[in-house]
């Protein structure tokens, strides 16, 4: 077999366990003989639809096994897989499949208005599997691979304004899925509730892709329900769970948490923010203890891991670096620079910011930290300001550049400030022109269809001016002060 990235793991797994559950949606299960046959099948039909080495496959929707299907199938071509984020707004859409240049778009119905400039587009459903099935051939594409080949490119939004593209090898992945496997202890016969975004790398790469690896299960859900986690869990045995803070407070929430049937349970995987010590207690009387870990789409995303063992003893520490990677932190505090066969190569034709992020062998994270005596790794600041949200990214200045847009603005800028549900939402700190009279509802309401909703402000407080340094750089943290 000359295809040594991912594209090969379907047929490579239907070899050693082809009659073992690989997927399971809405009942139905898939198998990895039938895995594989299906996505030989569609990396076919991709070719005669054009799509050759290096052209971009984009996804668009909410999680389903076609999302898993294109990407082993696009990987098989040596294509690149663009995943998108299905919470985004039009605009946003359209910026990064131009930015991409994706040839072919395949997208849920939910989404048929998405991508109209695309020229070659899919919908799953009836299209979806008449096109899977016009491939025909279900040997895999004898298509050479390497390990240094780019595999996929993750949006990841930029303190500029714009969102920047980060390219991972299928090295990348494959090393991050190796850490995972080696610090999470993933068994042969896990059963992976995938209700985290796919098109997250958190929960495509720290749960879906090392499950498939090891050979275990993934039951895939559209869009987390707390409510539906639990008959999930119960339904299928569940072993392995990835989830924000908000995602797992919101099932110890429910009034079924404490009686549920939570036996199968072995793993309980967190990242996005510190799990509160209140959350631990709460699940330790379940006799469940969390994983946690720091990373960023730049790794793959794993840098940091905090085991159950140390979650109490050490609770706010991000952890150890995972088993492949490095970390080092400039300073106390100082920023977490990384390095490690999980690292980007760099951002989609961003090379001054390629260069800005990577130098002399590291990734320089934007993240301050401390290190204590043991070497556990402290996350204290954001040096790039970003404000995580229910466990989505919201860079301030994407969202000050829309809302500076507005005739009203004179200028703004954006805070994150706590919230008992998502952790931190945004502020809006806005100075009107003067004489004129938006209110807070209009000035939020005007956000609406141009930006995520997660991504707009939960409130606006007025000011009469902005503090800015010599050259005109927001001061942030006397906004902070002042208005958070």
């Amino acid at each position: 077999m000359r295809d040594q990235g991912l594209g090969s793991w379907p047929a490579r797994r239907a070899r050693k366990t082809p009659h073992r559950t690989a997927l399971v949606f809405e009942g139905e299960a898939l198998d990895y003989a039938g895995l594989h046959a299906r996505t030989a099948r569609l990396a076919h039909a991709l070719r005669t639809a054009g799509v050759r080495r290096g052209d971009r496959v984009a996804y668009l929707g909410p999680n389903h096994p076609a999302f898993l299907e294109t990407l082993f199938a696009t990987a098989a071509l040596g294509a690149v897989f663009v995943p998108l984020n299905a919470r985004l707004a039009e605009p946003e859409i359209a910026y990064q499949l131009a930015d991409s240049g994706a040839r072919l778009l395949v997208h849920a119905p939910s989404h048929a208005g998405f991508g109209a400039d695309v020229a070659a587009r899919v919908e799953v459903g009836p299209d979806y599997e008449a096109f899977l099935a016009s491939g025909g051939d279900a040997d895999p594409p004898d298509e050479p691979v390497a390990l240094d080949d780019p595999f996929i490119i993750m949006y990841t939004s930029g303190t500029t304004g714009r969102p920047k593209g980060a390219v991972l090898t299928h090295g990348n992945i494959t090393w991050n899925a190796v850490n995972v496997l080696v610090d999470t202890d993933v068994a042969a016969d896990e059963v992976a509730l995938v209700s985290a975004p796919l098109f997250h790398t958190a929960g495509l790469n720290m749960l879906a892709m090392p499950v498939l690896l090891k050979g275990g299960a993934c039951v895939i859900v559209p869009a987390f329900d707390a409510e539906g986690t639990l008959d999930l869990i119960e339904r299928h045995r569940v072993t392995f769970m990835f989830g924000v803070p908000t995602m797992f407070q919101q099932v110890a929430r429910s009034p079924r948490f404490a009686e549920a049937d939570l036996s199968s349970v072995r793993t309980l995987s967190c990242g996005g923010s510190p799990v509160p010590p209140s959350l631990i207690e709460t699940y330790a009387a379940r006799g469940l203890l969390f994983l946690q870990g720091y990373g960023m789409t730049e790794a793959a995303p794993g840098v940091l891991f905090l085991d159950a063992e140390h979650a109490v003893s050490k609770a706010g520490s991000a952890g150890l670096p995972h088993f492949f990677t490095d970390v080092k932190v400039a300073g106390d505090p100082g920023e977490v620079l990384v390095s490690g066969p999980n690292v980007m190569r760099g951002y989609w034709n961003l090379p001054g910011a390629t260069a800005e992020a990577l130098r002399d062998g590291w990734f320089h994270s934007g993240d301050a930290a401390r290190v204590d005596a043991d070497g556990y790794v402290t996350i204290v600041d954001r040096i790039k300001d970003m404000i995580i949200s229910g466990g989505e990214n919201v860079y301030p200045a994407e969202v000050e550049q829309v809302l500076a847009a507005h005739p009203d603005v004179l200028d703004c800028a954006v805070i994150g400030v706590p919230d008992a549900i998502w952790g931190e939402v945004g502020r809006a700190v806005v100075v009107l022109r003067p004489g004129a009279g938006a209110t807070a509802e209009e000035l939020l309401g005007a956000l609406g269809g141009r930006l995520a909703k997660y991504k707009i402000p939960k409130s606006v407080v007025f000011a009469d001016a902005l503090p800015r340094n010599p050259s005109g750089k927001l001061l942030r943290a006397p906004i902070r002060h002042d208005h958070g």
